[in-house]
């Protein structure tokens, strides 16, 4: 999953939300004839990840229906891929693996947006890059897919030595920081413990937090990994007991078994009016943790701006939201699926852009200019450009949710330092 200011040099590429031949370039060369495309998306679609999976899948396929399924001269097709098991319930090394093969054997695949989960990208990336084929992630936040940050870092993705991988949202280095400037700020904690999944980008949130939350005057009473084949966390949350503290920050995923640790907490050190329960963006878009009365007063960040936000604003992104609403009756689930559009966005343009094969469009991206949406066109409601050098975005943009009335309502934007 899921996390993190960029100067795009050169000339940007803009894409309009109705329609796709807005992103043709004059200095690409074309053949005349329409060529058909697949971009593919790499998700999670089972397990507790289902619901914003399917949502971002759906968004998808709504803005590509609104902008004629084209880009430039290329007919675009979607293909949706499924990174999870039904026996983990959450993305699959295995099947990651799996799909990336899949990705490059399929030689009309022009490129993939995804994937969901950091981890999950680690394994993607390096056999994208032999292909190369470009992927563009809506939720990846791990800080090492794209700078230092783990040893051989991000070089060790990227075996060709060019870059294959972008990303729209900004890196947990900045969200676990702006966590702990909002609890040491806002809530005026000083005692916090941490627990992290041990997974990549928990144990990469975690110690964002755990930097940062020293340097705002915070004391970090101990930093553990829970286990998510644990029956239950009573010992863990009774040793967090003795130390007082007045908050949990839990760095990690829902899914795994994020709710028997969230259900223990409350048993243990009690409601959110007594220690405060914060988390990243790995526990926002689950219906099962909206639904737990224990969750009720968690303080949640998401890495971008969330879509509540975005609708109220109005422009390309809350009209797509509109009219996703009137087709299936409902908003979609969490604030990653109007992340995913923006890939998705960001892909047409470098494909508008391009001569139609899979190196033509990293080109696009990677590399070279470098593309850029327009604030009035971006679904995110803001200009925002990918690094041609590093492929991250220049946007830093962190939201605080309230878990409130059985649901995650926007808080406030969380300023990063």
């Amino acid at each position: 999953m899921r996390v993190r200011s960029f100067l795009v040099v050169g000339l940007a590429v803009s894409i309009a939300a109705t329609s796709a031949a807005a992103c043709k370039s004059s200095g690409s060369k074309k053949t005349g004839a329409s060529k058909n495309l697949v971009i593919a998306t790499d998700l999670p679609l089972q397990g507790s990840n289902k619901d914003t999976s399917d949502a971002t899948n759906k968004l998808i396929q709504l803005y590509l229906d609104q902008v004629g399924g084209k880009a430039g001269d290329y007919k675009i097709t979607l293909k949706p891929y499924d990174d999870s098991t039904a026996a983990t319930g959450s993305w699959d090394p295995a099947t990651c693996t799996k799909n990336a093969n899949a990705h490059v054997a399929n030689k009309n695949e022009i490129a993939v947006m995804g994937t969901y989960n950091s981890g999950c990208a680690k394994l993607e990336v390096p056999i994208l890059n032999a292909a190369p084929m470009l992927m563009i992630s809506d939720a990846n936040t791990n800080p090492g897919l794209t700078k230092k940050w783990n040893p051989g870092e991000p070089d060790k993705y990227y075996p060709s030595g060019k870059r294959n991988y972008a990303r729209v949202v900004t890196t947990d280095d900045f969200q676990g920081s702006a966590a702990a400037d909002f609890a040491s700020q806002d809530l005026k904690l000083k005692n916090c413990y941490v627990v992290n999944d041990n997974s990549t980008y928990g144990q990469g949130v975690a110690t964002a937090f755990v930097t940062q939350a020293q340097k705002d005057g915070i004391t970090v009473l101990g930093n553990d990994a829970w286990d998510s084949k644990a029956p239950n966390y009573t010992a863990l949350f009774t040793k967090i007991k003795a130390k007082n503290p007045d908050c949990l920050y839990i760095g990690g995923t829902y899914d795994l078994n994020g709710g028997q640790l969230v259900k223990d907490k409350f048993n243990v050190l009690g409601d959110n009016s007594k220690v405060k329960m914060l988390g990243p963006d790995g526990f926002t878009g689950y219906p099962d943790l909206d639904k737990q009365p224990e969750s009720q007063g968690m303080y949640v960040t998401f890495a971008g701006l969330a879509s509540e936000q975005l609708q109220k604003q109005g422009g390309a992104g809350g009209k797509l939201l509109d009219a996703y609403k009137a087709k299936y009756g409902a908003a979609p689930v969490g604030n990653y699926p109007l992340y995913g559009v923006a890939a998705v966005q960001v892909l047409l343009a470098a494909i508008a852009k391009s001569d139609g094969t899979r190196q033509g469009v990293i080109s696009q991206v990677l590399g070279g200019s470098g593309v850029s949406l327009a604030a009035d066109q971006c679904v995110l409601g803001k200009e925002i450009h990918v690094d041609a050098m590093s492929g991250d975005v220049n946007a830093k943009d962190i939201s605080v949710l309230l878990e409130k009335n059985h649901q995650q309502g926007f808080l406030k934007a969380q300023s990063v330092q």
